[in-house]
């Protein structure tokens, strides 16, 4: 395909990405997963509220619940909080006026257009721009994909890096330029800070050093000496973070802590309902599979092997990618990529009936997913925004409070106030410094109880805070 035209289409899909990408990029977090966004969010709040500290951030949760320990300063030690420190960055940036949840989404969406440029020219530069272009089109366009890339999560940010890695090795592989190599470097100990598992990702790197270079002593020594630069930011983030226990939450569970890895609702969980169904809309799949059978054997090994990397991941981290659809955010570039092999493998066959055909799977591939994907988009509680909002106007600053929803953080989040996202024992709570309950269902049990025994600060239709001090 001619450069220049190459370059009017993937701005063409840039664009279009950007756009929809602003549904609703104002709505409160209170959607799906609005328990991981608003422990996310709240560290670049609380940058802003305490100050700018990258080495201490802290979130909104003191209880045990993460971590099994009281954290009463609410220290949120997980990754290293980089895609924080950029939207306290986009936050104070005066020309957008953004708010935090804001800031956090277009960090998002940012990061995920330059995933898209950068899947475009490492797939260009193994098969040319069509196929880049394509692998571009689905990444830009999944409805999956869309919702997670205007999310206030770190992951987007972590696979945008990752591929920021992989192009800079393949420039460093091309021209022999140090400054790509130390990119490559800086790319890789930065995406395994924001979160480790972008090792997986990283992985095809190995077949391209293996395949370019040759494995003399010099070259290993040196590429021995590249992995350990890139690795050892994460080593001491993990020393440092160890001195916190509190705000360290327990993680060993996401690698098989139900023991479900290699059974029936394993492969049923990730192959079915989230390759199948919620990411590629049932008929994508077939998109997937035709992509294996693709004429274009040339370099196919690097792509191969990244996605037996990605399925790597799954089986290692099993209980965290049934559990949570957000762990499969890494498959999609290479998802992407294969995709478009099958859709270049339909149109290949020079038949008007394959490129009909090809347009039908692709439309109700993006059908059926986005059938299932804009329920994601729907706020769970309505009841907990406008209560929080209230609670956020008439409480002190200083406040701490009980918002109880479960152990669930999205109601406390919305409080604006550090506290306790779970009920019960509410005298220890208060002994620790909680100042107020808030409960947005007035008939709740543990309200009528507290409403028995305390001042109710404020009522109103079904909403109740209760003063405990």
């Amino acid at each position: 395909m001619h450069s220049k035209l190459g370059k009017i289409l993937i701005a063409i899909i840039i664009l279009g990405a950007f756009a929809v990408r602003l549904y609703k990029f104002d709505s409160p977090v209170a959607d799906w997963h609005s328990w991981r966004q608003a422990d996310t969010s709240a560290v670049t709040r609380n940058f802003v509220k305490f100050g700018l500290d990258l080495m201490h951030p802290r979130f909104d949760d003191l209880s045990n619940i993460p971590s099994g320990y009281d954290n009463p300063q609410g220290y949120r030690f997980v990754e290293f909080p980089l895609y924080n420190f950029v939207s306290y960055l986009i936050y104070n940036f005066p020309l957008l006026k953004l708010n935090i949840e804001q800031s956090g989404r277009f960090v998002s969406i940012l990061a995920s257009l330059f995933s898209i440029y950068l899947l475009y020219k490492i797939v260009r530069h193994f098969w040319g721009g069509k196929l880049g272009l394509l692998s571009a089109f689905f990444f830009a366009f999944l409805p999956y994909n869309i919702y997670y890339s205007r999310t206030i999560l770190p992951d987007t940010a972590m696979v945008a890096l990752s591929l920021a890695a992989i192009f800079t090795f393949i420039e460093f592989a091309k021209n022999r330029n140090a400054v790509y190599l130390l990119l490559f470097v800086f790319f890789s100990a930065s995406s395994l800070l924001v979160k480790p598992t972008a090792f997986f990702m990283l992985l095809p790197v190995l077949h391209m050093f293996i395949t370019q270079f040759r494995l003399s002593k010099k070259n290993i020594f040196l590429a021995a000496f590249c992995l350990a630069l890139a690795v050892l930011p994460l080593f001491f983030w993990r020393k440092w973070i160890n001195q916190y226990p509190e705000g360290i939450p327990v993680w060993m569970w996401l690698l098989n802590g139900d023991g479900i890895r290699f059974k029936g609702a394993f492969f049923y969980w990730l192959f079915a309902e989230r390759l199948s169904k919620l990411i590629l809309g049932y008929w994508g799949i077939a998109l997937l599979v035709l992509g294996f059978l693709s004429k274009e054997k040339k370099n196919l090994t690097f792509f191969a092997l990244w996605f037996f990397s990605m399925i790597l991941y799954l089986f290692i981290f099993a209980t965290g990618n049934v559990k949570h659809d957000y762990y499969q955010i890494p498959l999609l570039p290479v998802i992407c990529v294969f995709a478009g092999l099958g859709v270049e493998f339909l149109l290949s066959q020079k038949k008007i009936a394959f490129f009909v055909l090809t347009l039908i799977v692709v439309f109700f591939s993006f059908a059926f997913s986005w059938h299932q994907i804009r329920t994601y988009y729907w706020i769970n509680n309505s009841n907990i925004v406008e209560i929080g909002k209230i609670a956020d106007e008439i409480l002190p600053k200083e406040a701490k409070v009980i918002a109880s929803y479960g152990g669930d953080t999205a109601f406390l989040y919305q409080t604006n106030r550090q506290g306790w996202p779970i009920g019960f024992e509410i005298e220890d709570k208060i002994k620790k410094g909680a100042d107020y309950y808030i409960s947005y269902d007035i008939h709740d049990w543990e309200t009528t109880e507290l409403l028995k025994k305390y001042e109710a600060f404020y009522t109103s239709g079904n909403y109740a805070i209760i003063k405990l001090q």
